[in-house]
């Protein structure tokens, strides 16, 4: 984002409520299967115990127990109940907790005792962290089992077949290819007339024509086309630019184009053999 696009960006005040930011709080994180269960359990449900056990000149151990009201709701999926909070002061970082009061809707008709829904709350600063991790008993080996199996699981698996499947074999040889082929093979087998044959049929075809294309020419004389480009290029000259773009013409010595007067006779010549008869 430029520099212009930030000073664009419009900055909103919220009031932000300070009257709990004294308070300590706890940032605990828990296995994912802890979290997937209390996400399930009602608002008014117990998930849980925390005890707090201190011994003079030792660090303060923390457990937690889950309440066997989560544990059961869902009593296919067993997990671990026992638990072990390593716990870490937070020293040199400041951490807190907000909160964002959304407005309650009724009959499609906002709450009035919420006056402010855009108000912010600081529910306290993080004063430790802790590590919730189960007690490593047969429970929790048993889970660790079951989802070492379900990552081992292939994506793809082979399916039986119990009916014939419709294939379709692949093709030996494309029509287009044999007649390729075909089409070179008779080119090939062509004769090769004697060149003085070929250059009167070359002739005679720009007698008629002042500009062939060498598709035409090989129709014409039947020759190959190799032996028949090595004439060409003895009395024609080939066209590289527009408007007879890749056409041959026969070179300056060889043609024998006739004027205007010359044509002219002739129609004269013509007319009065018409007259006489």
């Amino acid at each position: 984002m430029s520099k212009d696009e930030k000073e664009k960006v419009p900055i909103v005040d919220k009031e932000l409520d300070l009257s709990n930011a004294g308070r300590g709080v706890w940032l605990v994180k828990v296995p994912k299967y802890i979290a997937q269960k209390w996400e399930k359990a009602p608002s008014n449900m117990d998930v849980g115990k925390l005890r707090i056990s201190k011994t003079p000149g030792q660090k303060a151990q923390v457990s937690l127990t889950l309440t066997q009201a989560v544990v059961k709701l869902d009593p296919d999926a067993e997990i671990p109940t026992e638990h072990i909070l390593d716990v870490s002061v937070v020293t040199k970082q400041t951490l807190g907790v907000f909160s964002h009061m959304a407005p309650i809707e009724t009959n499609h008709f906002k709450d009035a005792s919420c006056s402010d829904p855009e108000k912010l709350y600081m529910e306290g600063r993080i004063v430790q962290k802790l590590e919730c991790r189960p007690i490593a008993d047969n429970c929790y080996m048993k889970l660790k089992l079951e989802s070492i199996k379900k990552a081992s699981v292939p994506v793809r698996k082979v399916q039986p077949i119990d009916k014939i499947v419709q294939n379709f074999k692949p093709v030996k040889d494309h029509a287009h290819n044999i007649e390729y082929r075909e089409r070179k093979k008779a080119e090939g087998k062509k004769a090769r007339d004697d060149k003085n044959a070929v250059m009167d049929m070359l002739f005679n075809a720009f007698e008629k024509h002042q500009y062939y294309n060498i598709k035409d020419l090989v129709k014409i004389t039947k020759q190959p086309i190799g032996y028949l480009k090595e004439i060409l290029k003895e009395v024609c000259d080939y066209n590289m630019k527009n408007p007879h773009k890749n056409m041959w013409e026969l070179k300056k010595e060889y043609r024998h184009y006739k004027t205007d007067a010359e044509k002219k006779d002739d129609d004269k010549t013509a007319t009065d053999s018409d007259t006489d008869h």
